[in-house]
């Protein structure tokens, strides 16, 4: 954003920059004004491994559900808990991330993230109980939460002149390991004799491999790209304070919370329900699994098309819809024919799931100042989470109550109508700052 960037070329010429920066390099040995290229290197690599254990512990867990269940003698309510736990910590968690970083710095966070991931999934297969296995998960979803919202403050750190670069490098890493999670869990876990202990515990060897690009960022305490330290204000002068931006007054700014919230809702439910529902209409596990890595690797290349053609229109309403067609269309197939049309209702649910990347978009749109976007999209992932929490328990509770997957389906498809509403909303060629 044009504030950050000049914001940094200022702090790059006053002298508390340089003595920032020469702290730095005390800490970062080659780390001084021009990072050294050892050091550049190894943080993208730490990105990308980082990014790579971002949803594993989720998707893994997705094709192994019914042996989970079995193994722990858990209800399909219980299971849909289970499936309501990540949106919810990212929702606690995430909010915690940016006092953290300011704490102890962003590095160190990250690299705790990735130990929490890691021991998250060694403890939870063995723990024995519904209470465990969820407590266990929770820590590494924990990990994964702060993470997630800190790899963006990581980019702009140290890669200020490639951000869209590295930013579709660790998007692209993340969709990949979602994808390969999905994929290789159930053959993994065939491989190993089957115990779907080992078969969700092997994704903690990525995680801990994670960890290890990071420790050479553990101290370091350089503010953020957007948080430099307040300058002192002139004598006698008091420092002009901006006027506070109240933005639960803009409709726009709910109508994206509402969006992404609704969007996430669809993303957990195919994640944690997906591969269950192929299963329950005869379709076998690992093809189960391959069907959910199908769904998730439209990820991949949507995530660098949508953003792109959304940025050209003044309003982003008929992306919306024709997201929102394909879900209802994928959901359909999914009542009528689940096994007969597996692959196209797959590949529709997965272009339906790339609303996520289109919300981000969108995010960066509806704000025409820096702190406008940090706000909004504060405000509208925090209540978008939140928002998508009950919609995985109540696709448990349904289909535990009816027997089957009719009413489920139902309500996955019904929850596509108010989607489109409020992206239309948010997708109005307006801004934040208007109505606030």
């Amino acid at each position: 954003m044009p504030d950050d960037e000049t914001q940094t070329s200022t702090l790059k010429s006053g002298p508390a920059a340089r003595t920032s920066h020469e702290l730095h390099a005390q800490r970062l040995p080659g780390a001084g004004d021009t990072p050294a290229p050892w050091l550049l290197r190894l943080i993208a690599v730490g990105l990308v491994l980082a990014a790579l254990n971002l949803r594993p512990a989720i998707t893994s867990l997705g094709a192994l559900l019914e042996e989970v269940r079995e193994g722990l003698h858990m209800s399909g309510s219980v299971a849909g808990v289970l499936t309501s736990v990540p949106p919810l910590c990212f929702a606690v968690f995430g909010v915690m991330a940016p006092r953290l970083a300011r704490r102890f710095g962003a590095g160190a966070v990250v690299c705790a993230g990735m130990a929490a991931i890691a021991a998250g999934l060694v403890i939870r297969p063995y723990i024995g109980s519904t209470a465990g296995f969820l407590a266990a998960s929770a820590l590494a979803l924990m990990g994964i939460a702060v993470s997630n919202i800190l790899m963006p403050v990581i980019v702009k750190r140290w890669f200020p002149d490639r951000v869209g670069t590295m930013t579709g490098l660790y998007s692209m890493a993340l969709a990949l390991g979602t994808a390969l999670a999905a994929a290789v869990t159930v053959p993994v876990t065939g491989a190993l004799g089957g115990d779907w202990q080992a078969g969700l515990v092997v994704w903690a060897v990525p995680a801990a491999l994670a960890v290890l690009p990071w420790i050479v960022l553990v101290r370091d305490r350089t503010p953020a790209p957007g948080q430099p330290a307040p300058a002192p204000s002139a004598p006698g002068r008091a420092t002009p304070e901006a006027p506070a931006l109240r933005i639960t007054r803009s409709r726009t700014a709910w109508g994206l919370a509402c969006f992404f919230g609704l969007q996430a809702t669809a993303a957990y439910i195919t994640m944690g329900w997906m591969p269950q529902i192929f299963r329950d209409a005869g379709v076998s596990a690992g093809t189960a699994g391959l069907l959910l890595a199908v769904t998730m690797a439209m990820g991949v290349p949507l995530a660098f098309v949508i953003p792109r053609v959304a940025s050209r229109l003044k309003q982003q309403g008929p992306i919306v819809v024709v997201l929102g067609l394909c879900g209802l269309i994928g959901y359909g197939g999914l009542y009528l024919a689940p096994a007969a049309g597996a692959w196209a209702w797959a590949l529709l649910l997965g272009v339906a799931n790339c609303a996520f990347p289109l919300a981000l978009t969108m995010i960066g749109m509806r704000a025409r100042s820096g702190a406008g976007v940090v706000r909004l999209s504060a405000f509208a992932q925090s209540t978008g989470y939140l928002i998508s929490i009950p919609g995985p328990l109540l696709v448990g509770v349904l289909y535990q109550h009816s027997g089957g997957w009719g009413l489920p389906i139902a309500l996955m498809a019904g929850l596509m109508i108010p989607q489109m509403v409020a992206g239309v909303l948010a997708g109005r060629d307006r801004t934040i700052e208007d109505e606030c």
